[in-house]
């Protein structure tokens, strides 16, 4: 999807030397967008110099997102794992456990004991699906139900205080969710 440089070579290769030149000069900004303004700008043609990195910058950006939640989830009583069960409940109530790890892309071993938490906090409940009594169904309670009015400014939250325009969140979003399917094959 990158275009030929009028700098790049004509010869076998030249587009995707052109195109790695574009990717990595994309990539080498992303400290300057994660509020680093200090950070030192390397080389674009430097593939592992770590602001050159597609994961760090994915990875910065994800620790500075979830610094940006931890005020607001702090106010309701989640923490941003328990956020994010909670958000894909509001969305499918009544999932099994591994419906839900495999939305969340966590594991049983770190998504059971998240549960257990939401659970006690009386946030949801866990049950035999009786049909099936190898699995575990998760079900909102009333609390859990209505904690959704209470997180509804959140993203709005969010989103004023990432510093770029909704526009842009919208399209990193989807450009984010396209590069995730690609990688799932």
């Amino acid at each position: 999807a990158f275009a030929r440089s009028p700098l790049s070579p004509r010869g076998e290769g030249g587009l995707r030397r052109a195109a790695l030149a574009q990717f990595h000069c994309v990539i080498g900004n992303c400290a300057h967008m994660v509020g680093q303004k200090d950070m030192p700008m390397t080389k674009p043609d430097d593939p592992l110099s770590l602001d050159n990195q597609l994961c760090f910058a994915l990875y910065s950006s994800s620790l500075l997102m979830t610094k940006l939640y931890k005020p607001l989830l702090d106010e309701i009583g989640l923490t941003y794992p328990q956020y994010l069960a909670m958000l894909a409940l509001w969305e499918e109530d009544g999932v099994t456990v591994s419906r839900l790890g495999h939305r969340l892309y966590l594991d049983s071993g770190t998504l059971t004991p998240l549960l257990k938490r939401l659970e006690k906090a009386g946030l949801i409940e866990r049950e035999r699906n009786a049909e099936d009594e190898r699995q575990v169904l998760i079900r909102l309670t009333p609390g859990g139900r209505a904690l959704k009015r209470q997180a509804a400014a959140i993203p709005r939250k969010v989103a004023a205080s990432a510093g770029v325009p909704v526009a842009e969140l919208i399209a990193l979003r989807k450009k984010l969710q396209k590069l995730r399917a690609g990688m799932e094959g």
